[in-house]
């Protein structure tokens, strides 16, 4: 059940108690097939699993980590689960953006305080290794953000995960993931600057850059989006469609996953082409783009000392802001339905998005997008 909370007062903005990232959580139709393809094709290690064997019930999660990346996979045990009516809605996908915070429970009345809708007020789980308090608050379409308090806690995870009988790790060269970057949400046209509105207002994060559909567009569609962050950490894109001639990616997208919700997460590598080239062996596969667009780049960062030839057969990106320049890829959609994706990004002093590549991009997607006959 949801509840709203009058608008008052408290010592702390939401913000100011984040820490950063804890972990995504994926609802999937089968969590072991999910965990292996994580493990096999992007490097994840599985770190903990919860089920039945360790007396959770309703159902099956695996925790995958990479670097300082966590990601939960979580499947249901039974067809009645609100989890398996979340997959039956969306397919495959991000159901929780989860962050690290100090006080859950600050955290928690200081957002109901700003007007935001809770899914669930603070509650403690413990075991042998310690304490872990948690809240939920609801956001776009069926995604929400669960507040972790894990300061107090030892254990892999959380209070009914085991590290024992895991699966082993596939072969495959290390693919070196650091840490995400960002997680980009799509919303429905209109509805962009409520969305800016409630990250601003309700968990006081700030505006860190709106780029305009005359700079996110095609010969078809367009784009707007607005990126918020919490100052430090945590950044956050936000993507509505724009008038266009065809269906944009942001429509296909709102079609196929049934409402607002989490397109794309970029993880951040220092050395995208070991990375991407590792990726590539492990059977990943990759947006591709013209070669005239590296002809292209190459004139327009003529200055930078890159592996260009390295660049164009791996089909990596570039592009550079007035803090430096950033490298960059997509893969295809990870899911059976054109929704989620993955971004690769080295970031070497550039803080953008890579503003100069939206064009190739969605172009890409453009393609992808014919081939499903859904453009």
């Amino acid at each position: 059940m949801t509840t709203l909370a009058p608008a008052g007062t408290e010592a702390h903005t939401p913000a100011q108690l984040i820490q950063g990232w804890d972990h995504l959580e994926l609802w999937v139709g089968n969590a072991r097939a999910a965990a292996g393809f994580l493990a096999s094709a992007f490097g994840f290690t599985v770190t903990a699993y919860a089920g039945p064997e360790t007396g959770v019930r309703d159902r099956a999660s695996y925790v995958l980590e990479q670097g300082e990346i966590r990601l939960v996979v979580t499947a249901a045990l039974s067809p009645d689960s609100p989890i398996a009516a979340h997959v039956r809605a969306h397919g495959d996908g991000v159901r929780d953006v989860a962050l690290a915070v100090s006080q859950a429970g600050e955290v928690y009345e200081a957002a109901l305080g700003r007007g935001a809708m809770g899914l669930r007020p603070p509650w403690t789980e413990r075991d042998e290794s310690g304490t872990i308090r948690r809240s939920t608050i609801a956001t776009y379409g069926d995604t929400q953000h669960t507040f972790v308090e894990r300061d107090r806690y030892t254990g892999s995870f959380a209070p009914g995960f085991t590290t024992e009988g895991l699966p082993p790790a596939p072969v495959g060269p290390e693919v070196g993931l650091q840490r995400i970057d960002h997680v980009v949400a799509n919303v429905e046209q209109g509805s962009l600057d409520g969305w800016v509105d409630f990250y601003r207002r309700v968990l006081g994060f700030d505006q860190l850059v709106h780029i305009g559909d005359d700079q996110i567009s095609t010969e078809y569609s367009a784009l707007m989006s607005t990126v918020v962050w919490d100052g430090s950490k945590v950044v956050l894109p936000l993507n509505e469609p724009a008038e266009g001639l065809h269906r944009s990616q942001i429509e296909e997208y709102l079609d196929a996953y049934g409402s607002p919700g989490v397109q794309h997460v970029a993880l951040r590598t220092e050395d995208i082409v070991a990375t991407v080239r590792a990726l590539r062996a492990r059977g990943v596969r990759f947006l591709s783009v013209p070669p005239a667009y590296y002809d292209d780049v190459r004139r327009r960062l003529a200055d930078l000392s890159l592996p260009w030839d390295e660049l164009r057969a791996l089909g990596v990106l570039v592009d550079r802001d007035e803090d430096g320049y950033l490298l960059q890829i997509f893969t295809e959609t990870v899911t059976d339905r054109p929704t989620l994706f993955l971004e690769i990004i080295q970031r070497e002093g550039a803080r953008g998005f890579g503003a100069g590549n939206f064009k190739a991009l969605f172009e890409a997607i453009e393609r992808e997008q014919a081939r499903r006959g859904n453009l």
